[in-house]
């Protein structure tokens, strides 16, 4: 996969811009008339690998101490090399791939100079000139527009530097240093706010669908530098000058953060003032965008090769291997489970709870609700199957406060459930006592097993629910009367009683027409 060792040799030539604007109309908008806005969004995703991008470190998490997974490599020390991890470099083609981007066969790395103390080497490397995949595409489901991808890159992570609020002291954590990055670089193609949300959340989650990131802004594996400019809506052609968000790491923030330089951009251009490009910073508790510093470009990071690191040359059996393996993405699910019958709702439900599935630091994914629904419906309906898992399940974990993959109603379970319900050996009433019992006590036992031990198994013969309605026309005399009167709205006070004198055991259409049979 990788190249002989021999350096590689660039010609550097200044980029002052990465972006190239299309010819996309602008849309109106009425929060400000007469402008039109453009936005370009770079995201930076962690790369789901357990060891670093250049060493063995092992990567780590939000619980860990702070400098406690740092190799002499992380920290810059004198005579430490790098060593790629191929394990990041497979989970970058994946990505590409479901990007529908075209993996380069021969891509190299870079230092990109810049001095920081949570960056001890006073470098980064990337791959701003040769990266590993460029053109792809991404669709965004709900607005239908096409946002094109301009490269894909690997690249390291910083560390993290905190200051005191009014102190003069900063802290230094070296435990993300040489995290591995995958920086997915869009063209200018959003037009508003929400396409930017929509944007990242789609993003999101082709990286949750292949494995290769999990995309957890709060956790801050995915950020996000949002390029924002405005122009005259009767001028499409002439583009304003752009000015770059750095970290937005909430998908509202990042919307409130476009929204405030966007009324930002306009009100300098209208006071007649020119927009300075530059790099600005995000104030979540004020909503504005500040001033970092003045914006830099190519020439200002002094690029070159990293002589340390030969060139990544990607076989095309490499490739072809990986996307043999793909696993399915977003938008053929998304139709899969429209031909079955699902609804719009119950299908975007189901996939933002399989977003959300655990991925492994191999890759790997846990059974997410698209799975699991699948296992359960087979030789089943599909929409009472939904019903039960968007309604009745994830409603119980909701309410316990858990996440779906700390579900431990097996999918074996959630179909011998649904199966004695639409046979109608027990109740739908039944049905969620048996539930919320698998939830509560976490047991492997059959609903059906269950159903018997808990006595929840229907009446099976008259006696038992004309004794039911007896006793609870006697438990309820005046609300017996009136239904004798006429007032047949009363009727559904009694069939609850006999529900619950049944444990849910009855049935409610019979106890309906036993309780009218007897009382009239």
């Amino acid at each position: 996969m990788l190249a002989s060792r021999g350096r590689a040799i660039f010609k550097l030539t200044p980029c002052y811009s990465r972006y190239v604007h299309q010819s996309r109309d602008p849309i109106p908008d009425k929060r400000w008339p007469g402008w039109a806005v453009v936005v370009g969004i770079e995201v930076h995703a962690q790369i789901k690998s357990r060891e670093k991008l250049f060493s063995d470190t092992w990567t780590s998490t939000l619980s860990q101490e702070p400098n406690t997974r740092v190799s002499a490599y992380d920290a810059a020390f004198p005579g430490t090399l790098p060593r790629l991890n191929p394990k990041c470099v497979e989970l970058g083609v994946r990505t590409a791939l479901a990007l529908g981007a075209k993996v380069q066969h021969r891509s190299a790395f870079d230092r990109k100079h810049y001095f920081y103390p949570d960056l001890p080497s006073g470098y980064q490397i990337t791959q701003h000139y040769a990266p590993f995949a460029t053109n792809g595409t991404l669709r965004l489901p709900k607005s239908a527009v096409e946002v094109r991808i301009t490269q894909i890159q690997l690249e390291q992570d910083t560390g993290k530097s905190t200051s005191e609020a009014h102190g003069s002291t900063t802290y230094i954590d070296l435990n993300r240093a040489g995290t591995g990055l995958m920086e997915i670089v869009s063209e200018p193609d959003m037009r508003s706010p929400e396409e930017a949300a929509e944007y990242v959340r789609a993003l999101q989650s082709v990286l949750r669908s292949v494995g290769s990131s999990d995309g957890n802004m709060e956790q801050g594996s995915l950020r996000c530098d949002v390029n924002v400019s405005v122009h005259k809506l009767d001028k499409p052609g002439e583009f304003g000058t752009r000015c770059e968000i750095k970290n937005l790491n909430t998908i509202k923030g990042m919307t409130v953060a476009i929204t405030s330089e966007v009324l930002r951009q306009i009100q300098v251009l209208e006071n007649g003032n020119k927009v300075a490009q530059e790099t600005r910073g995000f104030d979540e508790d004020r909503a504005e965008t500040y001033t970092l510093r003045s914006k830099e470009d190519a020439p200002d990071y002094r690029y070159m090769p990293d002589p340390n690191l030969p060139p990544l040359l990607l076989k095309e059996d490499y490739v072809s291997n990986i996307r043999s393996h793909m696993p399915d993405l977003p938008g053929p699910i998304q139709a899969r489970l429209l031909n079955m019958g699902l609804t719009q709702r119950d299908t975007e439900v189901l996939m933002a709870i399989d977003s959300g599935r655990e991925v492994g630091y191999d890759g790997a994914l846990g059974q997410g609700a698209v799975a699991y629904f699948d296992t359960v419906a087979q030789g089943r309906d599909p929409k009472v199957v939904v019903n039960w898992i968007t309604h009745e399940l994830l409603g119980q974990l909701s309410h316990r406060q858990e996440t779906f993959t700390q579900n431990p109603m097996t999918a074996a379970q959630m179909g011998d459930l649904v199966d004695l319900v639409q046979s109608k050996r027990i109740t739908g009433t039944s049905g969620k006592l048996i539930l919320r019992h698998i939830l509560e006590h976490k047991t492997t036992t059959m609903p059906s097993q269950l159903a018997q031990e808990l006595l929840l198994l229907a009446a099976q013969n008259d006696d038992s629910l004309k004794q039911w309605c007896n006793e609870a026309i006697e438990a309820l005399p005046s609300e017996a009367q009136k239904v004798r009167e006429g007032n047949e709205r009363t009727l559904n006070r009694i069939l609850g009683h006999v529900m619950k004198i049944s444990r849910g055991r009855a049935n409610p259409e019979s106890a309906k027409t036993m309780l009218l049979s007897i009382l009239k």
